[in-house]
């Protein structure tokens, strides 16, 4: 084989049921084996899969072990010398995948590659390049800021804004869609555990860096990215909480516990400033945006505070102690 295509659900049946179609459907000239992992979820894509493409593997995991593990798990299984890493909520367009291939394989020292993400509307997301995180563009990091300054290095976003054609090398690319060379993958020892949903495709991308690989951007492959449904069918908060409680071990990672703990700080601030600046000001897009947006930074200012369950949920009241810098 020459992909591996990885593909983790958790309660995204309908568009999983896309996301695979898309795939087959593609004109790609390429030997490629669909991997469908369920996290947990039992939510009957086994069922669909059997009855709809019986040519894809299937493995069913009892409890949601998270999304780098479930990667690594069905890992296990790929035969392919390529693997790619795609979210349910994606569909591939036209030939992507074989133009990511060729990329990946002919760009100099290459281990990772991505394409352009789009909405259903074809308008361009700007996540699907990235800038490893710090406080600064953390902080910042805000909608109208991206609009504002869409050039900024801040977010590592000019490549996905360049009219250029060609690839350009990034610090990172988005985990919807993702194509590693196995060697680079095993080479780092895979997806860290230590993180069980977001910044795992940074701190990928971050640790082939170091590895001596190259990650590439690569515009002329699109797909598209329906973005978030698994995520908002899970509690309320969830999607904040766990991307800031994700870059804040990534942080504490690669920078320590000081710069971890700053940050934090720095998060508690910035929940408070926005909490304030939305209760003054009215929103263009109305009520339903407003609190929307007051609810996300409530979840921040508990997580900054230690007092969000969701973290200790999912991670464990040890494993988060310690995350913290606390005794336990």
């Amino acid at each position: 084989m020459k992909l591996s295509v990885i593909i983790v659900n958790w309660n995204s049946t309908h568009d999983l049921r896309k996301c695979v179609a898309s795939i087959l459907s593609s004109p790609q000239k390429l030997s490629t084996q669909l991997i469908v992992i369920d996290s947990g979820s039992h939510d009957g894509c086994d069922r669909m899969l059997s009855e709809s493409y019986p040519d894809v593997t299937f493995i069913q995991s009892a409890s949601n072990i998270g999304f780098a593990a479930a990667n690594n798990l069905a890992c296990e299984r790929a035969t392919g010398e390529t693997l790619v890493f795609l979210n349910p909520d994606t569909e591939v367009m036209g030939p992507a995948l074989t133009t990511l291939h060729q990329r990946l394989h002919s760009l100099p020292r290459a281990g990772i590659v991505g394409p352009t993400l789009v909405n259903s509307d074809g308008t361009v997301q700007s996540s699907c390049v990235q800038a490893f995180p710090t406080i600064l563009n953390q902080c910042l990091n805000s909608e109208w800021l991206r609009r504002r300054w869409p050039r900024s290095r801040l977010w590592g976003m000019p490549p996905a804004t360049e009219e250029e054609e060609g690839a350009r090398e990034v610090e990172a690319v988005s985990g919807a869609c993702l194509m590693v060379k196995r060697a680079a993958f095993q080479a780092v020892g895979g997806f860290a555990e230590e993180f069980f949903m977001y910044a795992e495709d940074v701190d990928l991308a971050y640790r082939t860096r170091q590895a001596g690989y190259r990650t590439y951007y690569v515009p002329e492959a699109r797909v598209v990215h329906l973005g978030g449904n698994s995520s908002i069918q899970a509690e309320n908060s969830f999607a904040a909480v766990m991307q800031t409680e994700a870059i804040s071990r990534f942080l504490r990672k690669t920078r320590g516990q000081a710069y971890a703990t700053t940050y934090r700080i720095s998060m508690l601030l910035t929940a408070l400033g926005r909490l304030f600046l939305l209760s003054a000001a009215s929103v263009p897009r109305g009520r339903r945006h407003r609190m929307a947006r007051l609810a996300k930074w409530r979840a921040v200012l508990r997580w900054a505070l230690s007092r969000d369950p969701i973290v200790q949920r999912y991670y464990g009241p040890k494993d988060t102690a310690t995350a913290y810098g606390l005794r336990t």
